[in-house]
């Protein structure tokens, strides 16, 4: 009776085990196709590509325009925004059906995600492979999706009436939503993975500093996606493309030329691509002294690795940027590839903040 009640336990485990790992599995896909859309964002971004559609058809907008006269109805409304008008005035159909690809392509994968999101969630739920309590975490990830899409026509319709281009508020409302989602995929993923192990990482040596500094990697990394949507937005790797000077100045000087002050944070340019700059300092100074601390104390190797990768990959984005910085000195445009490259390893780089974080909060 003992063995036959044994037996059964070890197949219940392991049917839960192929759960959780189907699971997994799924939402590891799931953040791959966001770190694409990410990947897609920027070049719709870099291309000038987003104000091509002017309309927010969320069902009707994943068709494309099918024939010559439907090329020619979306061509004449993009002629009536000011950007057509204002920059790319006698812009031929064919440079127009280049850009309206990429916004396309940019929400059709959009709507791609919420597929491949919301239906094996529905399939995971009746069938009844959710564990307890991490069915209302992915619904509120399926709601943010879906107010994410929100917040791309938000910030399209910044740049459709007065502006040649969108808001940069909202363009890294929509970018920090974006890689807000990204983390919370993984979140879960990893949880999900910690659950399927019957071992727990154990740091008897950890010390609340060591875990403060985990924390507030992760909580800048997030400050500097926002101020890397303002860089974008307001064109601020095109001003100051030396390094690690500004144009021969330790602080330039053009940092304080708005008034009132605090609006130099979030209008200049110069001020902003500055700040992105210090941010960026103190994130890589903070990794190195964590992964320096735990290497020295910690006595689980899984969370010594992770910081010591996190720090790695902070240095390596770090380098990106300032390439990517130096290849825009003509200060016209920012290279495409580069400028993709530095976007995506932002993306990667938050995802392994979140497994760092992860594993030091789930310690034992």
């Amino acid at each position: 009776m003992l063995a036959q009640r044994a037996t059964r336990g070890q197949f219940h485990a392991a049917a839960d085990r192929s759960g959780t790992l189907a699971l997994r599995v799924w939402l590891f896909i799931v953040s791959g196709l966001v770190l694409a859309m990410i990947v897609v964002g920027g070049a719709t971004r870099l291309t000038d590509s987003g104000l091509s559609i002017t309309e927010w058809l969320p069902l009707l907008g994943a068709i494309p325009p099918l024939t010559d006269t439907d090329w020619q109805i979306a061509f004449e409304k993009y002629q009536q925004i000011p950007e057509y008008h204002l920059v790319n005035k006698g812009m031929p159909l064919t440079e127009f059906q280049y850009i309206y690809w990429w916004e396309w392509t940019h929400r059709f994968l959009g709507r791609f995600i919420g597929l491949a999101f919301a239906l094996p969630l529905a399939i995971f739920w009746l069938a009844g492979k959710i564990p307890r309590g991490y069915l209302p975490k992915l619904i509120g990830i399926l709601a943010l999706g879906g107010l994410q899409g929100f917040f791309g026509w938000y910030m399209v319709q910044s740049g459709l009436s007065e502006r040649v281009d969108v808001s940069h508020y909202r363009l890294a409302l929509h970018l920090t939503t974006a890689f807000a989602i990204l983390a919370a995929i993984l979140w879960i993923a990893f949880d999900l993975a910690q659950e399927s192990q019957s071992e727990r990482i154990r740091l008897h040596t950890l010390n609340s500093a060591q875990m403060r500094a985990a924390w507030l990697i992760f909580s800048l990394l997030f400050l500097q996606v926002v101020m890397g949507g303002f860089v974008a937005g307001l064109k601020a790797g095109l001003v100051h493309n030396t390094w690690p000077l500004m144009n021969g100045e330790l602080i330039p000087s053009d940092i304080s030329d708005l008034a009132p002050w605090y609006m130099n944070l979030v209008e200049n340019p110069a001020t902003v691509q500055f700040a992105h700059r210090i941010i960026a300092y103190v994130l890589i100074g903070l990794a190195l002294w964590h992964a320096l601390s735990l290497t020295s104390s910690a006595d689980d190797e899984r969370v010594v690795t992770s910081s010591l990768v996190l720090a790695l990959t902070l240095l390596t984005q770090a380098s990106l940027g300032i390439w990517t910085l130096l290849e825009a000195a003509n200060g016209t445009e920012i290279p495409i590839g580069l400028g993709l490259i530095h976007q995506g390893g932002a993306a990667i780089v938050l995802g392994i903040a979140v497994w760092h974080v992860h594993r030091m909060s789930r310690a034992a």
